[in-house]
């Protein structure tokens, strides 16, 4: 059943922001938002782990969020993490502590990922332009590039850059030089060589600048009277001198200038006057509008049943040239044995998850047949797939990683009976089919029990094919290796033998 209300929480590297919206003819009309400049991004220490204290400034903003989002159902809320939490090491142990105040899960998602919710959502919020359109987003710890044409994304970047790492690197205490501002400059020019040849004039058409820095920007060119609207190569000179002038963000007067985004002005301008020169901007048009909004699109999407995640498997079946048949064959089995074993909400919560799996489990044949599993498990580890986060895709790669040979490597990728089970369902389904034919198959009845995982079938049947009966008493040892049981129940249990065989 469709939501009439939808949420989106984006923890980002300087600010973390809550937006609630209620769908009308299937766009989304903001309710309510929160926003507070949480500068998770500043806790990050030489370590690479996040301060104690930075994890009590978001997680008491969590727990603010948490409480809006009392009443929300569930599914109708995606939160996302960026980029200090794709650096940060004990990210998994905050996620916990984060998760628990803000009751619903976070994702965080990979650089190319918040560049395509971000144009998703920056081309849903501005009046549509013929011709190529670039949006830059600059963030807290990182900087995303696209360039799309209409709703689609054609080249996406996200580079390690942001207005509170920058910030704290070359303006340490707000103090401003002349010489700090050229180094930041010239450090974000070397950032973008690797993209500046596909962004720079004349490979797009309009400029657009999303979110945070951008808007606040455009905001001080406003309001102190230098430009009408957007930004601009002069406006940013004008806001350079003055910033110069002062040496200091604290003595810094212009109208507009909000005390949250005064101590990640520095390096957010400097990172923003880097990249209007490589990449030869001359004005750039802004918009509130970014990641929260791709988010909500993408949600609603997803409740609507318009996936962009079924895209992208389909698109890596392709590229891969996989068996689709096969993968068919695979998901049909491992689908209902999934079913039959797990509980209803455990089944729709999970069932695309394993699915999808069955869908790519044999891209890594395009690289070699032998170890063919562990090499479609690196694929959709590392490859940018649009529409999933990183938890998403470490799901999929686990169970695609685990469809065959020893469980023990398993250990530390699956967690908890759901998870084997899974990995269970899709080991079975390939084992069944690895004669990759359309024969019939026996009434196969998969259930869990205390200590394990039992499966029933024909006795008789197994009799004539002793491949399958070989394989199945070897996955018995796998999973006795495990520490977890699996045995097979013919109904004709021979002493000594377990469950059948």
């Amino acid at each position: 059943m469709p939501h009439s209300i939808i949420a989106a929480v984006d923890l980002g590297s300087n600010s973390f922001r809550l937006q609630v919206s209620r769908v009308v003819h299937g766009h989304p009309y903001t309710l309510d938002s929160l926003k507070e400049s949480v500068r998770l991004a500043a806790g990050l220490q030489p370590d690479k782990t996040l301060s104690e204290a930075s994890q009590q400034r978001a997680l008491a903003c969590l727990e603010r969020f948490g409480e809006r989002l009392r009443g929300v159902p569930r599914e109708a809320v995606r939160a996302v993490g960026t980029n200090a939490l794709r650096v940060a090491k004990n990210a998994p142990q905050f996620l916990r502590r984060a998760e628990a105040v803000l009751g619903v899960p976070v994702e965080v998602i990979a650089g190319h990922e918040e560049a395509r919710l971000i144009y998703v959502g920056v081309t849903h919020s501005v009046p549509r332009a013929r011709g190529r359109r670039l949006v830059v987003d600059i963030g807290g710890g990182s900087t995303e590039f696209i360039i799309g044409r209409g709703h689609t994304p054609r080249h996406l970047e996200s580079l390690y850059m942001g207005c509170v790492s920058f910030s704290a690197r070359y303006f340490p205490g707000g103090r401003v030089t002349a010489k700090a501002f050229r180094y930041a400059e010239l450090a974000a020019a070397a950032e973008m060589q690797v993209l500046a040849r596909r962004f720079r004039a004349p490979h797009w058409d309009h400029a657009v600048g999303s979110s945070g820095t951008a808007r606040a920007l455009a905001e001080l060119l406003e309001q102190n009277g230098f430009a009408g609207q957007g930004i601009t190569a002069a406006g940013l000179a004008f806001l350079r001198e003055h910033l110069l002038a002062a040496g200091d963000v604290r003595r810094l007067a212009l109208a507009g200038l909000r005390p949250e985004r005064a101590p990640v002005l520095p390096g957010g301008m400097a990172i923003m006057c880097s990249v209007f020169r490589e990449l030869g901007i001359e004005r750039m048009q802004t918009t509130e509008c970014g990641l929260r909004e791709g988010v909500l699109y993408e949600l609603l999407g997803r409740i609507e049943h318009q996936d962009i995640r079924e895209g992208t498997v389909q698109a890596f079946v392709q590229r891969y040239q996989a068996d689709e048949g096969q993968a068919l064959r695979v998901e049909r089995l491992a689908l209902a044995l999934f079913r039959q074993a797990a509980d209803p909400d455990s089944f729709r919560q999970h069932g695309a998850y394993l699915r999808w799996a069955a869908a790519l489990h044999e891209i890594g044949m395009s690289i070699a047949h032998g170890g063919y599993h562990k090499h479609s498990a690196y694929i959709v580890d590392n490859a940018d797939m649009p529409g999933f986060s990183k938890p998403e895709q470490a799901m999929i790669g686990g169970l695609v990683q685990g469809q065959r040979g020893r469980l023990a490597k398993m250990a530390g990728r699956v967690t908890g009976r759901e998870g084997w089970l899974m990995v269970l369902c899709l080991r079975l389904a390939v084992l069944f089919h690895r004669d990759r034919s359309d024969i019939p198959l026996p009434r196969l009845r998969l259930r869990v029990r205390p200590r394990g995982f039992v499966l029933t079938l024909s006795g008789a049947w197994l009799a004539r094919n002793a491949l399958t009966q070989a394989n199945l008493e070897a996955e018995i040892n796998h999973w006795q290796a495990l520490g977890l049981s699996f045995a097979v129940d013919t109904g004709k249990a021979r002493p000594g033998s377990a469950a059948g065989l």
